[in-house]
């Protein structure tokens, strides 16, 4: 059975490449840096279990999830295997999973090493996370707070203060904000066009950012949303009989992330010794989508492909 893993393959290729473009991004870095650890935030595109101890419906420990991982067992991750999130500690050779916060069976080496506060069903709308009983952005923030006082018991404040200046911090959020809050019921629709919804998320993103650079975090990575429409889910549920991309979605993704992009560049002029990055995930997704070929695929993989969510 095809699920997941379909949906994020896009993301799955340049989420890696990306990051390292973060990391040679700030100060001139070489190449062959080596880094302390990775910190995620986001949704269910790199929860890597947080959901499963939390309450809330929002929860994939069950199968088919994880029939891919090893041991064939789910995880809490929204996929038959490894997310990004995983993939991306691996390519940088820190670890080969980036476990949960919330994973009761945390070390002292997990938490130098880098860890996920990522929650499926989560959005820079706190609406979009109230309504399912997630992880909210601001929820995300206090327990990263709470890693920190962690982290500084563990490695004291000055190796504290180096591992957060140096780690790739990462957003991921914004899809269930427009799909679901926006798109799936009447509550923001009835007080916000598209674009001023829009402006709303971006301001959240601003504010974390921010928020983020606050508590020491100096290279931080946002990713914009992917061609929404063009998710298996979204073509099934809004695509028609042919499932075909929704377009008022990828129209809406386009809009969320020049808005983005533009705060991004805004924020960054602020604060010159740290590197706050917009990472388009839209334009390369949606060319292999549409041109498959190119990239050694046939055409039927899409207009096959299938997701549980």
């Amino acid at each position: 059975m095809k699920f997941l893993y379909l949906k994020l393959f896009p993301f799955f290729v340049w989420f890696v490449v990306s990051l390292l473009y973060i990391a040679g991004a700030v100060n001139n870095i070489p190449q062959n840096i080596t880094f302390p650890a990775v910190i995620v935030f986001g949704d269910s595109l790199v929860d890597t279990g947080n959901n499963n101890y939390i309450k809330t419906i929002v929860k994939v420990n069950y199968p088919p999830y994880g029939k891919d991982f090893m041991g064939g067992k789910p995880t809490g991750r929204f996929s038959n295997g490894k997310v990004p999130s995983d993939l991306l500690v691996e390519e940088l050779g820190i670890k080969p999973l980036l476990p949960a916060y919330l994973d009761p069976t945390l070390t002292a080496q997990d938490l130098i090493t880098g860890v996920n506060f990522a929650s499926g069903g989560a959005g820079y709308d706190p609406l979009t996370s109230d309504i399912v009983s997630i992880l909210s952005l601001s929820k995300q923030l206090e327990l990263f707070k709470d890693y920190i006082i962690k982290l500084k018991q563990i490695a004291g404040g000055e190796r504290t203060s180096t591992i957060l200046r140096e780690t790739p911090t990462i957003l991921v959020f914004g899809s269930n904000d427009i799909t679901n809050t926006y798109y799936g019921g009447p509550l923001r629709k009835s007080h916000y066009d598209i674009s001023s919804y829009a402006d709303l998320l971006v301001s959240y993103a601003s504010i974390f950012v921010q928020d983020l650079y606050k508590l020491g975090a100096r290279r931080i990575g946002v990713f914009g949303l992917p061609p929404l429409g063009c998710l298996p889910s979204q073509r099934t549920l809004k695509g028609g009989a042919e499932r075909e991309c929704v377009e008022l979605y990828n129209q809406a993704a386009q809009l969320f992330n020049d808005k983005l992009s533009v705060e991004l560049n805004s924020v960054n002029k602020q604060f010159p010794d740290a590197r706050m990055i917009y990472i388009d995930i839209y334009n390369h997704p949606l060319d292999l989508i549409q041109n498959p070929n190119k990239y050694g695929m046939s055409s039927n993989y899409y207009q096959n492909s299938h997701t549980t969510d």
